[in-house]
């Protein structure tokens, strides 16, 4: 594994009586995505804003790049870029003029934000929206913008706190394109996300964090194997879900979950076969479309390890 370039231990913050972080730790190695899932109010926006030197933390300590990140705050935001939930540009300027506005606070000359802001556009596709004014861009093309101006100094860490929040398919598909990107590049990012599909897609490893603490780690495959394949029955007359899911759970010994009209899922015990299931079913008179095996999805990952009934979205 690459050394990492984020460490954190066992890090404490609380708002009054919210304990937002209890004790997390994580390790991101260098290049690569970092996937931070868990549900509204679990600490993620609180360890971002803790790794950027945007918040002081109350116990534990963590590194950025190699610097502390209290004690030598400065030279850790020297290293890292952050694009939070919403876009941060000015939508009275062009793409461009924002581009150029960036490199300018970033301390560059102005011949080198100008280059540099030519450079960023045609790399990730922009060139052409690049003079109009970015009131009239879509918000996946927002997002976009938002997230470059982020990279005019070269960050070797990249936070993205839920970058893709609110957007249609097609802008979300705009953002992974240019996270993958950065990281082809050998940037590191961090993202924060409670699109599970997102962290599936884009993360080389996941951490799950629930109440202030990191609860699981691994890549997806790795997190779905902790609880095993999937099981799902399609009943031809969803007036059958009763009878089905009474054979699914005297064979799997638990309880299946319905995961539309007229379908099951229950996780698979060892040992048992599809012709066992057929046959039961048959032997409860229940019509079946379908009988498959399958991986499970993150979702159900998620909802297994926080005990949840409802997947995050």
């Amino acid at each position: 594994m690459a050394d990492p370039v984020i460490v954190a231990e066992g890090l404490h913050k609380s708002f009054g009586e919210t304990h937002a972080l209890q004790g997390l730790d994580l390790s991101v190695p260098r290049g690569t995505v970092c996937g931070v899932l868990g549900p509204n109010g679990a600490g993620k926006t609180t360890t971002v804003r803790i790794l950027a030197t945007l918040s002081d933390l109350d116990a534990g300590h963590a590194r950025v790049a190699g610097y502390d990140v209290v004690r030598e705050a400065g030279k850790v935001r020297t290293k890292i870029g952050l694009a939070g939930q919403y876009a941060a540009v000015d939508e009275k300027l062009t793409g461009r003029g924002n581009l150029r506005m960036f490199g300018r606070l970033y301390h560059l000359s102005r011949s080198e934000a100008r280059r540099r802001a030519d450079e960023l556009l045609e790399r990730f596709g922009l060139a052409e929206a690049a003079d109009r004014p970015v009131a009239g861009y879509s918000g996946g093309t927002r997002r976009r913008l938002d997230l470059i101006t982020c990279l005019i100094q070269r960050p070797e860490v990249l936070f993205l706190d839920e970058p893709t929040a609110g957007l249609d398919p097609r802008g979300r598909g705009e953002i992974w394109d240019g996270v993958r990107e950065l990281v082809a590049d050998g940037t590191t990012v961090l993202l924060t996300t409670q699109y599970l599909d997102e962290a599936d897609r884009l993360a080389d490893h996941i951490a799950v964090i629930d109440h202030g603490r990191v609860i699981a780690t691994g890549t997806s495959d790795e997190l779905k194997a902790t609880i095993g394949d999937r099981l799902d029955v399609t009943v031809e007359d969803p007036a059958a879900l009763e009878p089905a899911a009474a054979v699914l759970s005297a064979l799997a010994g638990t309880d299946p979950t319905t995961m539309d009209a007229g379908r099951l899922s229950v996780a698979l015990r060892g040992g048992l076969r599809l012709a066992d299931v057929v046959r039961e079913l048959d032997r409860a008179e229940v019509a079946a479309a379908d009988v498959r095996l399958r991986r499970p999805t993150l979702d159900e990952v998620f909802l297994r390890l926080t005990d949840r009934k409802e997947p995050i979205r």
